[in-house]
C-alpha cells in the first residue's frame, strides 16, 4: 500500500467516524436543552420548549388564581355630566380617566369611564373621586354584563376616593389585603377597563412605596394625601378606580394615576394603598364624609446634609419645620428641629409616609410618637385633632346646591378646572332645571360664574346671597369650559 493510499484511508475513516458521532448525538441527546454561548466566558444552558411539543408549562409563578378571584368583582363605570367635553390628556402627570372625543365649544354631555371594585356583597363599590366628579349619572356594568345606576354615597378629593352603591345582592367581592406588609419587588396584578376593554388583567412588581407625585395637592386641596404604591403593571385610561391586588387576590391598592407624556402607559403607575382606602370607605359609609385627623406639623425630608448639621449619624425619619398652635403636636411639646421616627410603632421616613399613617386615624384617637431631639430618642402620646380643632382652614367641600329660584343646581369649580382655566375660584352651573331665571337669561349647563356685579364668587351660597341682595337685577359674568367668556343679566 502506498503512503498516499494510507493517508486517504485514514481520512475516510475519520470522516465516517464524525458522521456516526453526529448521528448518534442527534438520535440520543435530549432535545429540550440548547447550549448558547454568551461570547467569552462559560456557555449558558437554556431550556428550549420549542423543540419538544410535549413539554409542560413549568410549575411555580403564575397569576391564574388571583386573576380569576378578582375579575368578577371589578366593574366598569361610565358617567355623564353637563358641560362641554374637553381633552385633558397631555399632562406629564395626570389621572387616567377614560374620556370620549373632545367637543370644543359645544355644550354636549361629557361622557367618561373608569373602573371600580366591589368591596361588599350588597353593592358597595370603591372607585376614584375623579372618575365620578361632577357626574350627573353613574352607570355600573358588572363582569357578567348586568348593569345598574349607582348612587354616590360620598367622595373625598384629598385621597381621590369615592364610595358608590348599587341595588344588588350576593355580589362577588375583593377582600382587603395589607399594604403595610407589601414589599418592593413583590408581584401585583392591575385589574380594570382600559380603553373600555373590560376585565383586563396586567402584571408587574411593586417599584416603590410612599411615592408623592404631587397631583392631588392644590390651592383648595391643601390636605391631600399622596403616599402611592408605584408599580410597573401596565395601566391606561379607564383603569382609574380599578384594583391592584397581590397574588392571593387581596386588594392592596386602588389604581389612580400614571406618569406619562402621551396620556397612555409609559412604565409607571400609582395606586392608593388599601390602608387608606379602608379608612376612607368606613368614614364615607358611616358619616358621609372623611373625618381627617391631624398631628399639626409642617414637615420635610431628612437628608444627609441635615443629619450632618444636626450631629447625628442617621438619615432616618421626618424633620419637623414647624408646629401649629393648638395642635396635637403642640400639646405633645414637639418642637421645630425634632425628627419623627415612628407613629404607633410604624417607621416613617418621608413626609408622605407620615401623612399616610396619621390619615388612618380619627380625631380623638391617641397615638404614640417616637422622635429624635438632639442625640436623644423619646416617646410621647398625644390625641389627634380635627382640622377645625387645630385652628386650620378646612378644605372646600364641593357639594351641589339646588336653587329653585334660579332654576339651576350650582357647585364650586374643581381644582382641575381652576388649573385648566387659570381661575382662582368660581361656581359652575351643573344643571338647568325647567324655566327658571338662568334658563330665561340663556345660561347653559357648564357655565362657570366668576363674578356677580363685579364681586368674585367661590361658592354656590355666595352666588345666592349676592343675587338676593340686589334689587332689580344683577350682571353675571363668567366663562364656559372652552374658555369663551360670557355675560348675562338676570332681572327680578
Amino acid at each position: 500500500m502506498t503512503q498516499g493510499k494510507f493517508f486517504a484511508g485514514v481520512l475516510l475513516a475519520a470522516l465516517l467516524g464524525a458522521i456516526i458521532a453526529i448521528g448518534a448525538e442527534r438520535l440520543f441527546a435530549p432535545r429540550s436543552n440548547t447550549i448558547v454561548s454568551l461570547g467569552g466566558g462559560d456557555a449558558r444552558q437554556w431550556e428550549s420548549y420549542l423543540s419538544d411539543s410535549n413539554a409542560a408549562v413549568p410549575e411555580g409563578l403564575n397569576f391564574v388564581v388571583a386573576a380569576n378571584m378578582v375579575r368578577q368583582a371589578v366593574v366598569h363605570i361610565t358617567t355623564s355630566s353637563g358641560g362641554t367635553q374637553r381633552n385633558r390628556y397631555g399632562d406629564i402627570l395626570q389621572d387616567f380617566l377614560g374620556e370620549g372625543d373632545a367637543y370644543h365649544g359645544q355644550n354636549l354631555p361629557r361622557e367618561a369611564s373608569g373602573s371600580g371594585v366591589i368591596i361588599a356583597d350588597d353593592g358597595y363599590i370603591v372607585t376614584n373621586h375623579h372618575v365620578i366628579d361632577e357626574a350627573r349619572t353613574i352607570h355600573v356594568v358588572l363582569d357578567d354584563k348586568r348593569s345598574y345606576e349607582a348612587e354616590l354615597i360620598g367622595s373625598d378629593p384629598t385621597t381621590d376616593l369615592a364610595l358608590l352603591k348599587i341595588d344588588a345582592a350576593d355580589l362577588p367581592t375583593v377582600k382587603y389585603g395589607d399594604s403595610d406588609r407589601l414589599q418592593i419587588g413583590e408581584w401585583v396584578l392591575a385589574v380594570g377597563n382600559p380603553f373600555d376593554l373590560t376585565s383586563t388583567v396586567t402584571a408587574g412588581i411593586v417599584s416603590a412605596k410612599g411615592r408623592n407625585i404631587n397631583i392631588l395637592r392644590t390651592r383648595n386641596n391643601n390636605y391631600a394625601i399622596e403616599s402611592f404604591i408605584q408599580t410597573d403593571a401596565a395601566v391606561n385610561p379607564g383603569n382609574s378606580g380599578g384594583a391592584l391586588v397581590d397574588l392571593q387576590g387581596r386588594l392592596i391598592g386602588i389604581n389612580t394615576a400614571i406618569a406619562t407624556t402621551t396620556g397612555s402607559y409609559s412604565g409607571y403607575s400609582f395606586a392608593v394603598p388599601v390602608a387608606i382606602v379602608q379608612k376612607v370607605m368606613d368614614d364615607l359609609l358611616n358619616y358621609g364624609e372623611v373625618r381627617r385627623a391631624l398631628l399639626g406639623v409642617s414637615i420635610t425630608e431628612m437628608s444627609a446634609e441635615r443629619a450632618l448639621n444636626m450631629g447625628i449619624d442617621r438619615v432616618k425619619g421626618v424633620y419637623i419645620e414647624g408646629v401649629t398652635e393648638r395642635s396635637a403636636a403642640a400639646e405633645a411639646s414637639l418642637q421645630k428641629g425634632d425628627v419623627v421616627l415612628e407613629i404607633d410603632g410604624i417607621e416613617v421616613n418621608s413626609p408622605s409616609e407620615l401623612q399616610e399613617v396619621v390619615a388612618r386615624y380619627h380625631p380623638g384617637d391617641e397615638v404614640e410618637v417616637t422622635y429624635l431631639r438632639g442625640q436623644d430618642i423619646a416617646k410621647v402620646s398625644t390625641v389627634l385633632k380635627s382640622v377645625e380643632e387645630s385652628g386650620l382652614t378646612p378644605p372646600v367641600r364641593r357639594t351641589v346646591l339646588k336653587v329653585p329660584s334660579l332654576g339651576a343646581s350650582l357647585q364650586a369649580v374643581s381644582a382641575k378646572e381652576m388649573q385648566d382655566l387659570k381661575l382662582t375660584g368660581g361656581v359652575k352651573v351643573v344643571q338647568i332645571e325647567g324655566d327658571g331665571k338662568m334658563d330665561e337669561a340663556g345660561i347653559d349647563e357648564g357655565f362657570i360664574i366668576t363674578a356677580i356685579d363685579k364681586e368674585p364668587v367661590s361658592s354656590p351660597e355666595q352666588v345666592v346671597e349676592l343675587i338676593r341682595e340686589q334689587a332689580g337685577g344683577v350682571l353675571i359674568e363668567g366663562l364656559y369650559p372652552d374658555g369663551k367668556k360670557a355675560y348675562y343679566a338676570i332681572g327680578w
